[in-house]
């Protein structure tokens, strides 16, 4: 089992992964994440400082940033004990099977680890992942029901926060469209049936697909409602 440090109870986890690291010593980023695994580390940039959790939490290093200086397609960044090269290729978490725009390497103190930073890029395909609903139609998912939605090869199953349901369904990497589905009979009282009522609306057209750097993804449906979703697996 792959363990990761506690830096990773962020409110976003590693979606908080956005921002682009500074191209001059001057620019003032937001936050920039990287992380790696066996073992597992989590490094983050800041404006002011260099933030660095390895060895699974055993090893804590905090310094000032030194600031970005131009590195072999990318930044890097020299402090007392940390150096950073951060390398503009496309990079794979090797455990998700998430991918990232960065390849990260990190020396802390001598130790070399490798891993992944930046934006998290979209998917090849939807075929194998699964994803947990984060909000429908503008609304955060009512809580104590499972709230997902997986897709295989050519089908689609999962629950918007009442029924069961699975379907068909095509998609070009832009749009999706779903065939008929076919769900169970249970009534859920309130906001869960609220919700599942506008999933089942979203899909009834072409629904558009979006992938923001974040690492979620937005159904958007003909008449402009949509539901965002973060990544499972």
């Amino acid at each position: 089992m792959i363990r990761f440090p506690s830096l990773f109870a962020l409110p976003l986890g590693l979606a908080a992964c956005t921002a682009i690291p500074p191209q001059t010593p001057d620019a003032q980023p937001e936050s920039y994440m990287a992380l790696g695994t066996e073992p597992g580390w989590t490094l983050e940039i800041t404006p002011g400082l260099l933030n660095y959790t390895g060895d699974y939490g055993d090893t804590k290093i905090l310094e000032p940033n030194p600031g970005a200086r131009p590195g072999f397609n990318g930044e890097r960044y020299t402090g007392k004990r940390l150096a950073v090269d951060i390398t503009h290729a496309e990079c794979s978490d090797g455990m998700s099977e998430r991918r990232y725009r960065d390849t990260v390497t990190v020396s802390a103190d001598g130790k070399t680890v490798k891993g992944c930073g930046g934006g998290i890029l979209a998917p090849e395909a939807l075929a194998g992942t699964s994803w947990t609903f984060v909000s429908i139609g503008g609304v955060s998912v009512a809580g104590g029901r499972v709230a997902s939605l997986a897709f295989e090869e050519t089908r689609l199953s999962g629950s918007a926060g009442c029924n069961r349901f699975s379907g068909t369904y095509t998609s070009d990497g832009t749009t999706l469209r779903a065939g008929p589905l076919m769900a169970t009979k249970m009534a859920c009282p309130g906001a869960a049936m609220t919700q599942e009522s506008s999933f089942f609306a979203l899909l009834a057209g072409p629904v558009r697909l979006e992938f923001p750097s974040d690492g979620t993804l937005i159904l958007t449906g003909a008449d402009g409602q949509s539901a965002v979703l973060k990544r499972a697996i």
